[in-house]
């Protein structure tokens, strides 16, 4: 681990397990309570030198750092590859939103607005300043292990705050790699903290001390309620992008191929382990035949890497037997795959009752429901039919049509006719799934104090 710009380790280890062949990849560290302590004190000697520098000298060390990453960019990536069994590809994605993570943030830094209020007398000058909010805290998902944290860091240490990150236990080890490597850019020590642990109640330590401003997370609804109940011994600032159970509305006006190959590429990328993914796709019926021949083909044509745990696996097929069970029809998948690893078939259902396990909660797996609708149905009410509000998707060619149900659904995003995710635009969550936002300019705003300042520059 990494605390205090030191690395630190412990008796205790955590067996870390490649999912593409079920073998012992490597050990962490299990952090202990005291180390925890540590942490947090180191963290804030770090705030107080990182916050304390100029922008100037904050932005030179951050691109610093990202060129260090980068020259590091195949070893790094390997090592992502073991630890998560992600094809090449999509290992090289979650490493380079990392560093663009850091150079965009730096960038939007430079940008802050910091007004000139209006003052109706006339006799004080108003004005907005922004400083770095404190210490944070941050607890990271396991599907895109660098893009998460590049998530994270990008905004704290463009902003100036310190932070401690907890990466996933399944998918900690090139996390580790990353931070070292910032004290070879001259990052200050404390500044970056990453530790690693299996026990739930030491991380507690982190949220139930007063040192952190902020906590930010990224993950199940669950775990955020978790982490939040546990956060309120003070105030303190949240961040945090929770579960997604996103539609899909395809209208009959759509272009119903194309719409299939995005929706079925969306879904089972990442093993379908990915937050926005399509869960619930409502087809109207004048072309629910045609979308779902072309999903069945598309379906054909993937190539998947394993989830990313036995039992995951096992979880996703309980959940897929039970609809079936319960009246649901198997188009395609619905089986784990032979040999080593924790492989299992791209899978599509149809028949499913709105009252499923499948259509209701997130399934994180690569299957995909599709289910029919007609005229007098309320297409709208189908796809808010759930507690959480991630990410939404439409299709059709009616431009009034898609901005009308753009308007209407309940999600953190919603995109029509393509889904669409870059680092200027914000990412999260309505309803149940979250708070805050992730990218863009309005991510940095929450790693920033909003500060009132009124001069008296007339007496009376």
């Amino acid at each position: 681990m990494l605390i205090g710009g030191q690395a630190v380790t412990t008796d205790t280890l955590i067996e870390i397990v490649n999912p593409a062949n079920g073998e012992i990849f490597g050990y962490v560290p299990d952090l202990t309570e005291e180390q925890a302590q540590e942490c947090l004190t180191a963290a804030q000697k770090g705030f107080e030198v990182w916050s304390g520098m100029t922008p100037a000298e904050r932005r030179t060390i951050i691109l610093k750092y990202a060129e260090v990453l980068e020259s590091q960019r195949e070893r790094l990536i390997d090592l992502l590859i073991k630890e998560t069994g992600k094809p090449r590809d999509n290992a090289e994605y979650d490493f380079g939103m990392l560093t663009t993570c850091l150079r965009f943030f730096v960038e939007e830094a430079e940008r802050l607005d910091q007004p000139v209020l209006h003052d109706p007398d006339g006799r004080f000058l108003h004005y907005v300043q922004r400083q770095p909010l404190g210490v944070v805290v941050g607890f990271l998902a396991w599907n895109f292990p660098l893009l998460n944290m590049g998530y994270k860091i990008g905004p704290a240490l463009a902003a100036g705050c310190s932070i401690i990150l907890k990466p996933a236990t399944l998918t900690p080890i090139a996390s580790l790699e990353i931070a070292h490597l910032a004290r070879e850019a001259g990052l200050p020590d404390g500044v970056l903290n990453v530790v690693t642990c299996d026990n739930h109640e030491v991380p507690r330590t982190f949220v139930e001390s007063d040192i952190p401003e902020l906590v930010t997370m990224i993950g199940s609804t669950r775990g955020g309620l978790e982490v939040m109940n546990s956060s309120l011994t003070t105030v303190k600032h949240f961040s945090v992008e929770l579960g997604g159970n996103a539609p899909v509305l395809i209208y009959p006006d759509a272009d119903v191929t194309a719409a299939a190959i995005k929706t079925v590429d969306l879904k089972y990328a990442n093993s379908g382990q990915v937050c926005v993914s399509p869960n619930r796709c409502f087809v109207h019926e004048d072309v629910y035949e045609e979308f779902l021949n072309a999903a069945k083909k598309r379906t054909a044509e993937v190539e998947m890497g394993p989830l990313i745990s036995e039992k995951e696996r096992e979880r996703i097929l309980k959940t897929i037997n039970d609809a079936v069970a319960g009246g649901a029809e198997l188009v395609c998948g619905g089986k784990e795959l032979a040999g080593p690893g924790y492989h299992m078939e791209p899978t599509i259902l149809t028949n499913v009752s709105r009252a499923m396990r499948l259509s209701c909660e997130e399934i994180f797996g690569p299957v995909l429901s599709i289910i029919k609708f007609n005229d007098n149905d309320d297409e709208i009410a189908l796809a808010n039919a759930t507690e959480l509000g991630l990410a939404a998707y439409v299709f059709t060619s009616n431009i009034s049509t898609g901005l009308r149900a753009a308007r209407d659904i309940k999600a953190g995003s919603v995109c029509v006719n393509e889904p669409h995710y870059s680092v200027q635009l914000p990412h999260g969550g309505l309803k149940q799934s979250g708070i805050g936002k992730d990218c863009s300019k309005y991510s940095l705003e929450e790693y920033l104090t909003l500060k009132r300042i009124s001069v008296l520059i007339e007496n009376d």
